[in-house]
């Protein structure tokens, strides 16, 4: 069957996987949003269905005080004798910790923490040992992919952690995930950066501490060398077998807007490639140690079809699934249903380093058209395309003295410029239309049949280029100020 990457769309970087049964299930990181770490299942790899979090509750995840692109970093999920084990990093405190659950649809535990440095922790459960591995400095004060022991009922340390591998020679080794298969340790990781010069890389040895040897012709799987090829950022891999005996690897990768423009503005995204392995135990992945944008394979059945959700609404959505909140939420200042979103205005701004009265999904493509209508019983209430508190495009209706107008608003970086403004006159609601393609935001309200085009944006101006961080645009709705902004009509596809 063929197949498209990214199999998950949208800013949903560092996946792990892990199969239970004949499900397997996906974690990725989520940085200064809550609920944090999104968890998705799926039957055939290809198809992923968001089913939850890990961490729903406050008292799991500290992120008050959290800049964009700080808080939860990278995840790793793991199955062992029925439970389930997510393990991550609250970079903000530097702290790593895991959870766990016994029910994947239910409630995970509270943190149980693990005194190791470092940040992109894993775990590999070995026979009766189970190790835990990170990115970090290990007790000789060295710096590298580090491991220790660990006591998985308490996260208490049994042996000294220890440097294992400091990687090829690419700069930034990181997302260290280790495997026994068959009578092999793998130990794989990410180098070069999360930008253009990312990689997979690879090494073998007898045991969990080595000797290990380099494979002979890493990286194992990039694009770092692919000019002209829209498919950028390779790297953050985990590896999983299918029910059938083959051997896959997920990842995370970025869309340039263009095969020549160097501008990503959606985030990192979930890739998959197939992984074959050889008489000597080596593996390789992709086509030639490349990822593409459609993989042909005789691994997966014809009979599955890639199905994609194209439109969404306040009626196909779920707050808790496929809704974000900026940090903690003052929970009485939202109110979502199957009909319309009602927000609670507070002094917080969007610019604040805090908690404003937000709530976003994820872009997942770069052409979209997101309509809505919106109401305002005074304050500013509206959309934005929101990169960080820094870059962000807004379009909202705002009431200043007693008139209403629509405002069309670009924060890029220190430049803080209000693009257009239109008289409402005493009305307090309006139409609003955001279009979209690779290139540029368009913004427009309705008027009765008419249009009325109120300017654009481009969009690599909420790039991570130009932004920097780790994270990707999300569709944000919000409201400033003393006021109740009420949205309905909501539509995005």
């Amino acid at each position: 069957m063929k197949y498209n990457n990214p199999v998950i769309k949208g800013f949903y970087p560092d996946p792990s996987v892990c199969k239970a049964g004949d499900t397997y299930y996906l974690v990725c990181s989520s940085f200064q949003y809550f609920p944090a770490v999104p968890l998705f299942e799926s039957k055939d790899l290809i198809n992923w269905k968001q089913i939850g979090h890990c961490l729903t509750r406050e008292s799991q995840i500290e992120l008050d005080g959290v800049a964009s692109s700080g808080g939860v970093f990278a995840t790793t999920i793991r199955y062992n004798n029925g439970r389930f084990y997510m393990v991550t990093t609250n970079e903000t405190l530097r702290k790593n910790f895991y959870v766990y659950t016994d029910d994947i649809y239910g409630e995970w535990s509270d943190p149980i923490y693990v005194e190791q440095d470092g940040i992109d922790p894993s775990l590999l459960f070995d026979e009766d040992k189970v190790y835990f591995l990170s990115t970090g400095v290990d007790d000789d004060g060295v710096d590298g992919i580090i491991q220790c022991e660990i006591d998985i009922e308490t996260g208490k340390k049994l042996t000294r952690s220890k440097v294992l591998w400091m990687g090829t020679g690419g700069r930034y080794v990181e997302g260290p995930h280790m495997y026994k298969i068959k009578d092999k340790y793998y130990l794989m990781a990410a180098e070069g950066g999360t930008e253009y010069g990312h990689m997979i890389t690879y090494t073998m040895g007898d045991s969990p501490y080595g000797e290990f040897k380099n494979y002979p012709k890493n990286p194992v799987l990039t694009n770092r060398n692919l000019g002209g090829y829209a498919i950028q950022g390779i790297g953050h891999g985990d590896l999983v077998e299918d029910n059938n005996g083959n051997w896959w690897i997920v990842h995370l990768g970025f869309r340039q807007i263009s095969k020549y423009e160097m501008f990503h503005h959606l985030g990192r995204e979930v890739f998959l490639e197939p992984v074959k392995f050889d008489e000597d135990g080596w593996f390789t992945a992709g086509e030639n140690g490349v990822t593409r944008d459609l993989v042909e394979t005789d691994c997966i059945p014809d009979s599955v079809i890639q199905e994609e959700k194209k439109i969404y609404t306040f009626a196909n959505t779920k707050l808790e699934n496929d809704w974000y909140y900026l940090r903690h939420p003052i929970y009485e200042n939202y109110e979502f249903s199957k009909d319309k979103l009602v927000l609670k205005g507070s002094e917080v701004t969007l610019e604040e380093v805090s908690n404003p009265t937000f709530l976003g999904i994820h872009q997942k493509d770069f052409n979209a058209e997101i309509r809505y209508e919106v109401s305002v019983s005074g304050g500013e209430g509206g959309i934005t395309m929101y990169m960080d508190e820094n870059h962000h495009y807004d379009l909202a209706i705002r009431k200043v003295d007693d008139v209403y107008e629509i405002v069309e608003k670009l924060n890029i970086g220190d430049i803080k410029s209000v693009e257009n403004k239109l008289s409402l006159g005493n009305s307090n609601k309006a139409e609003i239309i955001i279009r979209s393609d690779n290139r540029y935001y368009s913004f427009f309200i309705k008027n009765g049949d008419e249009e009325i085009a109120l300017g654009k944006a481009q969009t690599r101006y909420l790039s991570s280029e130009v932004a920097g961080g780790f994270t990707g645009v999300l569709i944000g709705l919000y409201a400033f100020g003393k006021n109740l902004a009420e949205f309905s009509k909501f539509k995005c596809e």
